[in-house]
């Protein structure tokens, strides 16, 4: 009975102590950092990288590339042409468009100065600013060569701040204007001065001007960089002529032909514009070409609907066009005109009557002058290649 008693008392203490034990070991460990087991594959995809990185710090990271839609085309601004200068004997008249800058804000007639002076008038239906000064006023300045006297004017902008605000949102500009001037050979006691001859009389005025025709985008604001078109496109044309530093021009075509070669003396030939500036493409085969309303003397635009030759499969065109200028003063006449056909004949800048003639004989060259007897400027350009497709099917 006794030995009985000795055993049990013996597990009891045994236990005792084991359970004091494993007390005292889980009070010496921090609840604040508990100890947790993680799998080996866990704590090994932690420490790694899916992908290298590319770049280390503290240097930036490379940029991408970005990614433009397959039609992405760069507009490139083009020079707008805002002033225009008339050399006389005894003074310069500046003409400057108050949309200056080309970008559809008027400036403050009083930030724009021709040599400090400001302008001595404004037309308030064309929205231009006039500066006339005599050759030796307004800060010009002379200069000599041995053929030629050449009065300097600078025409000066300089914005202000936005209201209140000191902020501007324009650059200055600086437009240098020349008047040239032949010199007399030979000395006398008497003062000497420029002889002026216009411009219309001297052989440089050929050499001087430069005819421009060119394609351009829909909304007439860039050149086109594609010559490719469907049937039915409409094909904007944009005329013009340089003028450098003498006496406005208007500019007109007098006529234009395709073929698939570039020689207009080859078969097929099509004649769309003709008889001294009659387009004669809408009254023949029912079309939208056109002429569009004239707004600068120097610049003439129309719009041809595509075309190809029957059996040609190429689609290749050249456009042949017969250019010339004449003085912006000069009428507009049976001989000098831009006329489009849309139930009855119709001139870009106005005068219908001049097209009277498109259904008959408008003659031959123009009672329009620039001076005197003097000849029209006239030049013949091309344009081409030109491929014109045909429409998918839907």
């Amino acid at each position: 009975m006794m030995s009985t008693i000795r055993v049990l008392l013996w597990l009891f203490c045994g236990a005792a102590a084991r359970d004091i034990n494993r007390n005292m070991q889980s009070a010496d460990q921090r609840p604040h950092q508990p100890v947790v087991q993680q799998p080996a594959a866990v704590q090994q995809e932690k420490q790694s990288f899916h992908e290298p990185l590319t770049w280390k710090f503290p240097e930036p990271p490379a940029e991408e590339e970005p990614q433009y839609p397959p039609d992405f085309q760069l507009k490139t601004p083009t020079a707008v042409e805002t002033v225009s200068a008339t050399c006389g004997e005894e003074y310069v008249r500046v003409e400057v468009k108050k949309d200056l800058l080309g970008i559809g804000k008027p400036v403050l007639p009083a930030d724009v100065s021709l040599g400090g002076c400001p302008a001595t008038g404004e037309d308030a239906n064309t929205q231009v600013l006039v500066f006339e000064s005599e050759l030796h006023g307004c800060g010009s300045q002379l200069l000599m060569s041995e053929d030629s006297f050449i009065y300097v004017f600078t025409l000066i902008y300089t914005p202000s701040p936005l209201g209140n605000s000191p902020i501007i949102r324009t650059r200055d500009v600086s437009v240098s204007i020349q008047c040239h001037y032949q010199r007399k050979h030979g000395v006398s006691s008497g003062l000497m001065r420029p002889t002026w001859t216009p411009f219309s009389d001297t052989k440089s005025a050929e050499e001087s001007l430069y005819f421009s025709l060119k394609l351009m985008t829909d909304d007439w604001l860039y050149p086109r960089p594609s010559t490719q078109f469907l049937l039915g496109d409409m094909m904007n044309f944009e005329v013009s002529v340089q003028q450098f530093h003498h006496l406005p021009l208007r500019v007109f075509v007098d006529s234009c032909v395709a073929t698939v070669v570039p020689n207009i003396d080859t078969v097929p030939r099509y004649l769309f514009m003709g008889n001294k500036g009659c387009l004669f493409d809408s009254q023949l085969t029912g079309s939208s070409s056109r002429f569009l309303p004239r707004t600068q003397s120097d610049r003439l635009q129309f719009e041809v609907e595509a075309f190809k030759f029957q059996q040609d499969h190429s689609g290749v065109i050249y456009i042949t066009c017969s250019l010339k200028a004449t003085a912006a003063t000069a009428a507009v006449d049976a001989t000098n005109k831009a006329c489009s056909f849309s139930n009855r004949w119709s001139e870009a800048s106005g005068s219908h009557q001049a097209c009277s003639c498109c259904d008959a004989d408008c003659g031959t060259r123009g009672q329009s002058q620039l001076t005197g007897a003097s000849p029209l400027w006239e030049q013949e350009t091309a344009f081409g290649p030109i491929v014109v497709k045909d429409k998918p099917l839907r």
